[in-house]
C-alpha cells in the first residue's frame, strides 16, 4: 500500500515501531519464551503496574520488575499505564506497547503527572470514516477545530484524552495518514479501537485482518488507567474470510484476557468498555462479555459503528452508542437518525461520570432540534432529542404556558427523511436511508398557537431549550 510521505515526517514509522506482521521479524525469532523488563520512573522501579502480551496478565514487583511467559502467538507487548502517569504517545497516538521482536527484554519508562488526575475529560470519537480527499477536507475544516474549541472550553489545566472507537478510515487504509494528522492537531493523548473498515481484506482470515492497523497502532485490545477509572479498548469486528463480510464477536482469547485484566480492577472503580460495534443489539456472543463484567458496580460501554446515537441500559451497564464524527458518511450535517455530526464529551471525577453530546459546528446548548407541522385543524410539533436517556424529562410550553410532557415516539426525523429524498446531489454522496429512533418527542396542539418552546432536562440537571415560531 502506498503511503505518503505526512506519517514519516510526524515520525509515525520509526525504528522497529511498526515492523510487518508478515515480515522475518516474527518467524524464528531467537529469543527466550520467558520475556523480562521492568518499568521505571526516573531510576525508581515501579511496582503494580499491569504487563500484557494479551494472553497472559503479570503485574511488577516492587522494584518495577516483571517476568511474562510469552504465548507463540504474541505480536505486541503492552503496558496498562497506571494512576497518575502520563501517556506514552508519538504525535499523540498512544503508545504504551512494543512491537516483539528477537529481544528477551522490554523495559517501559514512565512519566509522572503534574497534577491529580482524579478529575479528568475524555472525548469520543466514532466513525471519522473518510474515503476521500473531500472526506478529509471536511474534517480538517469542521470536525478538528470544534474538537480543538471544546478541548480548550474544558480549562487550561484540565487532563484531557480522546478515544476513537473505530472506523478511522474506509476501507482505504492509507487514509490512517489523515486521521493520524487530525490527532497530532487535536493536541491530546488519542487511542484507537478497531473498526470493520479499518481491515485488510483479501488476507485471510481474522487473525491477519487487522495487519495494517497493527501497524499503525500497535494492539487491537489493551487497557490503561486514569485516576480511579479503568479504561479497556476491545476488538468486537470479526471478519469471516470473504471480502467485507464480518459480524459483531468478542474472540475467546479476548475475554480470557480480560478477565485477567479484570483482577486488577476495584469493582467500585469506573470501568470503561470502548469498541466498535454495538453491544446491546448487534454482538453474537454479548452475554460472555457481561458475565465477565459481573460485580462490576459502574461499567460504561462506548461504541459507535451504526451513525445514530442511542443510550441503552442493560442491567445496569449503560451503553453509549454514538453519533458519527462523520454524520452519514460526510453527506448532510446530520447522521441517520437526525443527530448533528459530532462527538461525546465525558467529564470523570473519581467514581462519577457525566457527559454531554457536541454537535460540530453548534453550541454544547444545543441539544434539540424541532419540526413543526400544519395539519388539517392543528399543528404538530415534533422534538427530536438526540442524547435522550430514561431519566432525561421533555417539557412543553405554547404560548408561555407550561403544557407537561411531550408523548415520545418511533419514528424517523424529519430533517433525514428530507434529505434523503433529495436523492444524490451533483457532488458528493447521497444521504443515507434513515433509521428509526426512540428519542423523538410529539406533540399536537390549536392552530391559533403562536410560540412553542421545548425544555429538555438530562439526568445531571442541565436544562435544554429550543423555540419555534407557530
Amino acid at each position: 500500500m502506498k503511503r505518503r510521505s505526512f506519517i514519516q515526517s510526524l515520525g509515525f514509522i520509526a525504528g522497529s515501531a511498526f515492523i510487518s506482521l508478515n515480515s522475518k521479524a516474527f518467524t524464528n525469532l531467537n529469543r527466550d519464551k520467558m520475556i523480562r523488563g521492568k518499568v521505571m520512573d526516573k531510576n525508581r522501579g515501579v511496582a503494580n503496574v499491569v504487563i500484557s502480551d494479551g494472553f497472559s496478565v503479570v503485574k511488577t514487583d516492587a522494584k518495577g520488575q516483571y517476568s511474562i511467559d510469552l504465548n507463540e502467538k504474541a505480536s505486541n507487548l503492552f503496558m496498562s499505564t497506571p494512576s497518575g502517569y502520563e501517556f506514552k504517545t508519538n504525535a499523540n497516538i498512544a503508545k504504551q506497547y512494543e512491537v516483539l521482536g528477537a529481544k528477551n527484554e522490554y523495559d517501559f519508562v514512565l512519566t509522572s503527572l503534574k497534577k491529580n488526575d482524579v478529575k479528568h475529560n475524555f472525548i469520543i470519537w466514532a466513525d471519522p470514516q473518510v474515503r476521500t480527499k473531500d472526506d478529509v477536507q471536511q474534517m480538517m475544516e469542521t470536525s478538528v477545530p470544534d474538537t480543538i474549541a471544546t478541548i480548550k472550553a474544558l480549562g487550561p489545566d484540565a487532563l484531557v484524552h480522546g478515544i476513537c472507537v473505530g472506523d478511522l478510515a474506509w476501507d482505504f487504509l492509507e487514509y490512517f495518514e489523515d486521521y493520524n494528522k487530525a490527532v497530532a492537531m487535536m493536541g491530546i493523548p488519542f487511542f484507537q479501537a478497531l473498526g470493520n473498515h479499518d481491515m485488510n481484506y483479501r488476507e485471510g482470515g481474522d487473525d491477519t485482518s487487522d495487519r495494517t492497523f497493527k501497524e499503525f497502532f500497535g494492539p487491537t485490545y489493551y487497557s490503561f488507567n486514569r485516576g480511579k477509572a479503568h479504561y479497556v479498548v476491545m476488538d468486537d469486528v470479526r471478519y469471516l474470510g470473504v471480502e467485507r463480510t464480518y459480524d459483531g464477536y468478542i474472540s475467546e482469547t479476548q475475554l480470557s484476557w480480560l478477565a485477567k485484566d479484570l483482577e486488577h480492577v476495584k469493582k467500585e472503580d469506573l470501568l470503561v468498555i470502548n469498541l466498535h460495534i454495538p453491544v446491546h443489539n448487534s454482538i453474537k456472543n454479548k452475554e460472555e462479555l457481561y458475565k465477565r463484567l459481573e460485580g462490576f458496580t459502574n461499567v460504561h460501554i462506548m461504541s459507535g459503528h451504526t451513525h445514530y446515537n442511542v443510550n441503552k441500559i442493560t442491567d445496569n451497564i449503560f451503553e453509549h452508542n454514538h453519533g458519527a464524527v462523520c454524520g452519514a458518511w460526510w453527506a448532510g450535517d446530520i447522521c441517520s437518525d437526525g443527530t448533528p455530526r459530532g462527538y461525546g464529551v465525558y467529564e470523570v471525577d473519581g467514581n462519577d461520570l457525566k457527559w454531554f453530546y457536541k454537535p460540530t459546528g453548534l453550541s454544547k446548548a444545543h441539544q434539540i432540534s424541532l419540526t413543526l407541522d400544519t395539519l388539517t385543524n392543528q399543528k404538530r410539533l415534533l422534538a427530536n432529542v438526540w442524547n435522550w436517556d430514561p431519566q432525561w424529562k421533555i417539557e412543553y410550553e405554547l404560548d408561555g404556558k407550561n403544557m407537561g410532557s411531550l408523548e415520545q415516539q418511533t419514528g424517523s426525523d424529519p430533517q433525514a427523511v428530507k434529505l434523503n429524498a433529495k436523492g444524490k446531489p451533483a457532488k458528493g454522496r447521497a444521504f443515507t436511508k434513515p433509521t428509526q429512533t426512540e428519542h423523538l418527542f410529539m406533540a399536537h396542539f390549536k392552530p391559533e398557537v403562536k410560540q412553542v418552546k421545548v425544555i429538555a432536562t438530562d439526568r445531571f440537571g442541565n436544562k435544554y431549550t429550543q423555540e419555534i415560531s407557530a
